[in-house]
């Protein structure tokens, strides 16, 4: 018998899978960092948030609330839904997870597109099912594309709208026209993390059509423009077969208390979410044709990122310019993984952070 056969064996797929690295969180020793590389809030947590966490220092030896009530009903309120149809997470991730080992099994079939997020990879193999990945157009979704490779093995397709790292959305018209294409067995999820930034006439984060349907689940997340990523809190909005389905496989305290305690108050200081998206409306076009004036080819983004796209030079590739802007102080985020070895993704930062960037590529392209 062999060493490998010695030990106890994961199931099949998931040496299949590459861990998910995070973004960089470090410059060189002596600057002044400034972290753009996990599209997290320039602006922070709103004040109110802050203040309900610290209340819950007081009363650390009680489990929280199994099923986040009063979280469920302030989403609830916010986006007049009922809090029935609402599921609470650790993060939008554990929420993906969760929908990927709840509805796939050993041989089933995923369906997402060439440049999304990593994580509906990881779930499909962890599951035992297999990813199909689907070639994107213009870095967007291609509806076509996609139902082209549904067959009787798909089981779910995995929407990000907008998606991440790219950028780019879907009209909701698109978004329609995937789901009347797909079987009725067939669970479309809507990851709509960053919904809340996006100034389109043509976008919705996808609540109708969860409404009006049986096999539509959308997920969001708190860790963008409510500025609470350390927290780790995701929702989903979906059917009542669904969040039955998911709160059967949950874990039974799967939000911690003050997760749930910062996230109701941060999802009802609607003076905060606006001030968050004022900020990124006001940067995201200032930094994209900033760059772009320097030569440089930025996606048009709806999120609170820009993918930025380098040219194939010695010298001046996506590599060599992260190294330069890493000696700077600003670390952006490599998105090779994703299948763009030749571009940066950033997120949109403070005024100094934006300025500085573009001032560095400037330098860096030798235009300064």
């Amino acid at each position: 018998m062999s060493n490998e056969e010695s030990i106890p064996q994961p199931r099949a797929g998931v040496m299949k899978i590459a861990a998910y690295v995070p973004g960089r969180s470090k410059a060189v020793p002596g600057v002044k960092l400034h972290k753009l590389s996990s599209n997290e809030s320039p602006l922070g947590p709103s004040e109110k948030a802050k203040q309900a966490y610290l209340a819950v220092a007081g009363k650390l030896e009680d489990y929280p609330d199994g099923a986040s009530s009063e979280l469920r009903e302030a989403i609830g309120a916010v986006h007049g839904l009922n809090p029935a149809n609402i599921l609470c997470g650790n993060g939008s991730d554990d929420i993906l997870s969760l929908i990927a080992h709840t509805y796939l099994n050993d041989g089933d079939e995923a369906v997402f597109s060439e440049h999304a997020f990593l994580v509906y990879r990881i779930d499909t193999l962890a599951s035992g099912a297999t990813p199909v990945v689907v070639p994107e157009k213009d870095f967007t979704v291609d509806v076509d594309a996609m139902l082209a490779c549904v067959n009787a093995k798909t089981k779910v397709v995995f929407l990000a709208n907008p998606n991440n790292p790219t950028g780019t959305y879907l009209p909701f018209e698109e978004v329609r026209r995937l789901h009347a294409g797909l079987p009725e067995k067939v669970l479309l999820v809507l990851d709509a993390a960053y919904a809340e930034y996006v100034r389109r006439n043509d976008y919705e984060a996808g609540i109708e059509l969860v409404s009006s349907s049986r096999n539509v689940v959308m997920t969001r997340t708190f860790s963008k423009i409510f500025g609470l990523a350390a927290l780790r809190i995701g929702w989903c909005y979906g059917p009542a077969h669904v969040i039955d389905a998911l709160n059967r496989t949950r874990g039974p305290f799967n939000v911690n208390a003050a997760a749930l305690a910062a996230g109701t108050a941060a999802i009802r200081d609607r003076d905060h979410v606006e001030a968050s998206i004022a900020h990124n409306e006001e940067w995201l076009t200032w930094t994209s044709e900033a760059i772009r004036e320097l030569g440089l080819q930025v996606t048009p983004s709806a999120g609170n990122f820009i993918l930025i796209h380098f040219p194939d030079e010695d010298g001046k590739r996506a590599g060599d310019a992260d190294t330069f802007l890493v000696n700077r102080g600003y670390v952006l985020r490599q998105v090779a993984a994703y299948g763009l070895p030749n571009a940066l993704r950033m997120t949109i930062g403070s005024k100094e952070a934006n300025r500085g960037v573009v001032e560095s590529l400037k330098e860096f392209l030798g235009k300064a």
